[in-house]
């Protein structure tokens, strides 16, 4: 058996988790600070990177309410998480200049989500080539950018171009 060492995973598996609780509510509620993945709040939904990327800069855009579809949503809901999808992408594509992106949800359990209770809209920035040997033989995926740094890149666009929106609690 090949082992991956991670120590970075440790705190995750230590941590005092909220029985039942939903991460994006915890996130969103949460006092912010250093360690704090949301790039962007808006009125009715904010971006947030994924804890567990399957790229750099793996974004979700989730709303603010917890919502398990987009039909329990409002028409402006859904119109202010279409912008910042949007926005999301432009921040991702000058950030990391990938050939591509997938955008997409999955909802429910039989669809891949992994959050069921809260849908959210992943953005996923995807080169050509990018499935290496790690990925092929090992079942192992490389995130070679700190979560911390990708948190800057991402916040710094979104800001740049969002300044004048208004925000929640604003």
């Amino acid at each position: 058996m090949d082992s991956l060492f991670a120590p970075w995973r440790f705190s995750y598996l230590v941590e005092e988790k909220a029985p039942g609780g939903c991460v994006f509510c915890a996130a969103l509620s949460g006092p912010g600070g250093p360690d704090d993945l949301i790039v962007y709040r808006g009125v009715h939904n904010f971006a947030i990177l994924n804890l567990f990327p399957y790229n750099n800069g793996h974004l979700m855009v989730v709303p603010n309410a917890h919502l398990a579809s987009p039909s329990a949503s409002t028409a402006e809901q859904r119109a202010e998480m279409a912008e910042l999808s949007a926005v999301g992408e432009e921040v991702l594509r000058e950030a990391y200049r990938p050939d591509g992106l997938n955008l997409g949800m999955n909802l429910g359990r039989a669809a891949g989500a992994g959050i069921e209770q809260h849908f959210h809209l992943h953005i996923v920035p995807r080169w050509a080539g990018d499935t290496n040997f790690m990925t092929v033989l090992a079942g192992t995926r490389v995130i070679p950018e700190d979560l911390r740094a990708t948190r800057e890149r991402v916040r710094t666009g979104f800001q740049k171009r969002l300044r004048a929106l208004p925000r929640a609690g604003a």
